[in-house]
């Protein structure tokens, strides 16, 4: 199994930064582990302020009942939580066995205020899942 610093390097929000940066943002997150059907986030509740990474496994996201997305090693969500604390705006349902990495908001913070190139990085993610959603309706 890869280093989990090396699994954030795959992530495009963390992808510009370099080892000893990955290696201290690695500290902030905590890891957990997910069965199938269990529903990591739920849309319109405010269940947590976490930022989630997915390492192995895969899972669903669901907005008013109807799969618009599937997610898998590699892939992030939460990012709004790390930004604003709000309710979720989808369900994420682990799919098969999940295992994340989970960061809180005011520990991200505090790594954007040290590495500015990560916080442009988020805009930039931000902005696609915008035009994603756009695109949509």
């Amino acid at each position: 199994m890869a280093d989990s610093s090396d699994e954030l390097k795959r992530v495009p929000l963390f992808s510009d930064l370099n080892q000893r940066q990955l290696r201290r943002l690695r500290r902030s997150f905590k890891e957990r582990s997910y069965r199938p059907g269990t529903a990591v986030v739920r849309e319109g509740e405010m269940s947590g302020v976490d930022f989630f990474v997915i390492l192995e496994g895969e899972a669903s996201v669901t907005v008013d009942g109807r799969e618009v997305g599937h997610l898998q090693a590699g892939d992030h969500f939460g990012e709004l939580a790390l930004i604003a604390e709000r309710v979720r705006l989808s369900t994420v349902t682990a799919s098969t066995p999940m295992r994340c990495l989970v960061m809180a908001s005011w520990n991200f913070r505090k790594f954007v205020n040290s590495n500015p190139d990560v916080s442009w990085k988020l805009l930039q993610n931000l902005v696609d899942l915008l035009s994603t959603e756009l695109k949509r309706r």
